[in-house]
């Protein structure tokens, strides 16, 4: 029997329950594009080792021209169309719906994230901390189109498995930060008690309907809201009402380490930062091929 299998009929002795809940507001990024940011904000400025959730909708010509990042993970998920994705080392590729792109910058990396195709295109984005001694490494991507990412579904829930496990199935991408990151669909009068490991941070984003989330006497809470959870053994949600509930829960193991950022770089002392700074000016340590 699977970890996330127990008690799926009590839910747990020892549930998490919301300790914070945050509508995500809109607000301009990029060239043009607009996002709802929930982790990243005044209210919430970070959940170790989660430092930022953007859902985005960005229609052409808006987008997000070449910008660096170093010291952390970005996830892009794609809910509806594409994104093309180009790199200073000549890494390009397109992500479509239900597709994800894991990006490991440590180092550095310089890249462009643009809308391929007309309308809005739909997805999330997570930055997620790396551990001091992982900073540096050398950058790598891990991409897994819609159909080969893990599900599984049972008594109208069904689940992605994007990191993580569920239902006693497993994703195949390595998280350098230990992660969890799932896509929940819960039908009309559906519920699932899904198990968190206990000394992880975790967390909810409601990306469609309306969910009752810890207590099963809680009001129900409703899209672009993010739910940080208190600790326990893991999060019970029920579907009351007559539509699709969908939302993705997130958890990590905190990193308990300073964290100093500037803008897309993500160190942990303000000396570090200002050597990153200097190196993405210079196009060193890590931003060689930034002069091209």
């Amino acid at each position: 029997m699977s970890a996330s299998d127990t008690n799926t009929s009590f839910g747990f002795e020892r549930p998490r329950l919301v300790a914070k809940k945050i509508l995500a507001k809109t607000q301009s990024e990029g060239d043009g594009a607009a996002v709802r940011r929930s982790i990243g904000r005044p209210e919430l400025k970070s959940l170790d080792p989660f430092l930022m959730l953007d859902e985005f909708a960005v229609s052409p010509p808006a987008g997000f021209p070449d910008h660096p990042h170093r010291g952390f993970e970005t996830v892009t998920y794609m809910l509806q169309g594409a994104f093309t994705h180009q790199d200073f080392m000549g890494h390009k590729g397109t992500i479509r719906t239900g597709d994800v792109q894991w990006m490991t910058a440590g180092r550095g990396i310089i890249h462009s994230e643009m809308p391929a195709g007309e309308g809005a295109q739909r997805g999330l984005q997570l930055w997620i901390n790396l551990s001091a001694k992982d900073k540096m490494i050398e950058p790598r991507y891990q991409e897994l189109l819609s159909e080969d990412i893990p599900k599984a579904d049972k008594d109208g829930v069904e689940v992605k498995i994007i990191a993580g496990e569920s239902m006693g199935v497993n994703s195949p991408v390595y998280t350098q930060t230990p992660t969890m990151y799932l896509d929940f669909t819960l039908k009309p009068n559906a519920q699932h008690h899904q198990n968190i490991p206990e000394s992880w941070n975790a967390f909810v984003y409601i990306i469609e309907g309306e969910g009752v989330f810890g207590l099963q006497k809680s009001a129900p809470i409703e899209a672009h809201h993010v739910l940080v959870l208190g600790l326990g053994e893991g999060l019970s949600v029920w579907n009351k009402s007559s539509n699709p509930l969908r939302f993705i829960l997130v958890g990590g193991q905190p990193l308990n380490e300073p964290v100093v950022q500037h803008g897309p770089f993500v160190m942990n002392t303000q000396a570090e930062i200002d050597k990153t700074i200097e190196d993405y000016y210079y196009s060193k340590n890590g931003f060689e091929m930034g002069r091209h």
